[in-house]
């Protein structure tokens, strides 16, 4: 799939890149690329053949946030034109947090308003030293509602109550320091940080990884009592009798490589 706003390449490991393509507007999204992104993630969750997925971008920028053109038509907006267009981010936001395979942002640059919320969905993000960020809404009256759960799961609390407020530009250093970015290189090294991640998620058990994603869903903030401890043994119970859990085990075993390991 590939047009204007979006191009969605497969290679043959199963790493597929969905690459915002605009950057005569720094990759600013709006309902088009919003509605297209929502589209492909739906697309990719089917295909058994793809095991990550990798959101990039091309220019200097990651993304601007919206697209200025899309903020002055939604100023027109009734209250139910606007429910109705939160409405349709918040998809597109879940569907990148709850993606079943891995994802990882590629920051190459400036990440600005709702583009923090995409890099808080992916589940790790390596970021040149040059990017920067700003969760920058309430300079223009608005705020960061609908990515806030998932900028706050990613950054926590705390750090959300400063910049929320205060819209300041951070670098990528601070954001590494707050967890919203798992490692900062310089930009030469940005491919070859991007390719160490991948091949180690590439090593592992397709199932293991998927399973072992969704566990931190249902484990996250649930009191340590007798039902979390019961339905953890049973995860671990079933994904051991599992056709991947034999198979990993046995090749550990053995000392072979797993068959999901492609030569």
């Amino acid at each position: 799939m590939a047009d204007d706003n979006l191009i969605l390449d497969i290679d043959q490991r199963g790493v597929a890149t969905l690459t915002l393509n605009r950057p005569e507007v720094h990759n600013a999204f709006d309902d088009v690329m919003i509605a297209e992104l929502t589209r492909a993630l739906e697309q990719l969750a089917e295909r058994d053949d793809v095991r990550l997925v990798i959101l990039a971008s091309t220019g200097k920028s990651f993304s601007a946030g919206g697209d200025l053109n899309w903020m002055k038509r939604m100023a027109q907006y009734s209250y139910e034109e606007n429910l109705n267009d939160a409405n349709a981010l918040a998809k597109l936001l879940k569907s990148l947090n709850f993606f079943a395979k891995p994802t990882i942002a590629r920051v190459q640059g400036a990440a600005y308003g709702g583009a923090v919320g995409l890099v808080s969905c992916c589940d790790m993000a390596v970021a040149s030293k040059r990017a920067s960020f700003s969760l920058s809404e309430v300079k223009i009256g608005i705020m960061p509602a609908t990515i806030s759960p998932y900028v706050i799961a990613a950054m926590g609390q705390r750090a959300a109550r400063r910049y929320f407020i205060t819209a300041e530009r951070f670098s990528t250093e601070t954001a590494a320091e707050l967890g919203l970015v798992s490692q900062v290189v310089e930009d030469s090294d940005l491919d070859d940080a991007l390719n160490q991640l991948v091949d180690s998620l590439l090593a592992n058990s397709p199932a293991a990884v998927k399973a072992a994603k969704q566990l931190i869903f249902d484990v996250a903030d649930r009191p340590i009592d007798d039902a979390l401890i019961a339905f953890t043994s049973k995860a671990i119970a079933n994904i051991r009798v599992s056709e991947e859990g034999q198979e990993g085990l046995t090749a550990f075993l053995d000392k072979r490589s797993p068959a999901w390991i492609k030569k």
